[in-house]
């Protein structure tokens, strides 16, 4: 991460899976049907800035060649001399074997992925090698990194054409050229509702709940200077309570909220609906995790997303200035935002897809819930008082 704080490796920022199978060949599909879907996706681009990907997904998850216009005249993108995309990536980065593979088989080009930590340290790492990229593309960087790497001058021109509903998320101004919107997510404070339930209390619904003594003892978070999504919630909190945010901080400490290194520690061992079947009822997560709290055989989530308490993360792609393969990298940007592979979002990255018409997975549907009015502070502002905040919020909960 950019700024002078400890700095602790974020474990992978993954909801939390249910106990039944992992549904990782939910959405497999043969690779023929997925190049097909691809091909007729990116022959439309012709790596111009007139790439699209709005053909809706299917119920399944997924785009069929039917479901995609018939191939142009004009050919779909190709690597040429250089046939490897190197993808620059945060840790939590992942697609299936079959739309790697259409991928592929679609424009001659082939992905290797190199996994960078979490969004802060993907994005200083880029600035640090701006000079020799380390890679032709990169995707992880979020809007509370977004100003830095458009400012470190690390990302080349390239403004495909975006699916329904995701010009919502596009940067403002000249960044949205630099870097373009492939998935979301709202960091939300998360309850385990059958504690409650079985002590007999009223369950919290807002940031101020947490700091009320009925709540004493019971809030868990990762840090801010340590975790993307504690981050998330400190800028929740700025969002929230402006000037007052230090105070509000105080007295989260004073009510005995807890603060781990990461989302792990914090949600898989202190969180009473977690794997360690922790002590704290009340935990920092995603509004996509209650899905994967339903038990097995349970047709609910054993938990819940306060959804008055939000901060919206949002991911981007962009092509790195300076890159070996620009038109691979460019392919690349433009089949992200591809109807197959914006239905395989939730399964593989646990993010809802920029395409708002994207099919959801059927306990997503019902269950993930995204905020209405989610807290927000401006990626520029973001950009100038990032260290000045985290410096203040780290002398705040050492007290």
């Amino acid at each position: 991460m950019p700024f002078a704080h400890p700095r602790v490796r974020v474990p992978l920022r993954r909801s939390p899976v249910r106990r039944d199978p992992l549904r990782k060949n939910r959405f497999a599909i043969p690779g023929a049907v997925l190049a097909v879907a691809l091909t007729a996706s990116l022959s439309a681009c012709s790596l111009s800035s007139t790439t699209t990907a709005t053909a809706p997904a299917t119920t399944s998850g997924t785009a069929t060649a039917s479901q995609v216009s018939s191939p142009s005249s004009t050919a779909a993108p190709r690597c040429g001399a250089v046939t490897e995309v190197l993808l620059v990536s945060h840790d939590s980065f992942g697609l299936s074997d079959e739309l790697t593979a259409a991928f592929t088989k679609a424009t001659g080009c082939t992905i290797k992925v190199l996994a960078s930590g979490d969004a802060g340290e993907l994005t200083n790492k880029l600035a640090l090698t701006k000079a020799s990229p380390i890679g032709d593309a990169v995707f992880g960087i979020d809007n509370t990194f977004a100003s830095r790497a458009v400012t470190e001058g690390v990302l080349a021109d390239y403004s495909p054409t975006l699916p329904a509903g995701a010009s919502a998320h596009a940067l403002p101004g000249a960044a949205a050229t630099k870097l373009t919107p492939i998935d979301y997510g709202d960091v939300c404070v998360n309850v385990d509702h059958t504690w409650f339930a079985a002590k007999g209390k009223p369950v919290p619904a807002t940031l101020d709940d947490l700091t009320q003594p009925a709540y004493k003892d019971l809030f868990v978070t990762p840090g801010a200077t340590t975790s993307s999504p504690g981050l998330a919630f400190l800028l929740a909190t700025i969002g929230a309570k402006g000037d007052g945010w230090q105070a509000y901080w105080k007295a989260l400490m004073a009510n005995g909220t807890k603060i781990t290194a990461g989302w792990t520690d914090a949600y898989s061992v202190d969180f009473s609906a977690g794997e360690g079947h922790g002590t704290r009822p009340i935990v920092l997560s995603y509004a996509s995790s209650p899905p994967f709290t339903i038990p097995k055989a349970a047709t609910e989530p054993t938990t819940k997303a306060l959804l008055d308490t939000c901060f919206r993360q949002v991911e981007y792609a962009g092509v790195l200035a300076g890159a070996r393969n620009p038109e691979g990298a460019r392919a690349l940007v433009s089949f992200l935002l591809s109807p197959a592979v914006q239905a395989s979002i939730p399964d593989s990255m646990y993010m809802f897809p920029v395409d708002s018409t994207a099919t959801l997975p059927t306990d997503w549907a019902k269950w993930a819930k995204v905020a209405d009015k989610p807290f927000v502070v401006s990626p520029d502002q973001i950009a100038a008082q990032r260290d000045t905040w985290l410096r203040q919020w780290s002398e705040v909960t050492a007290k």
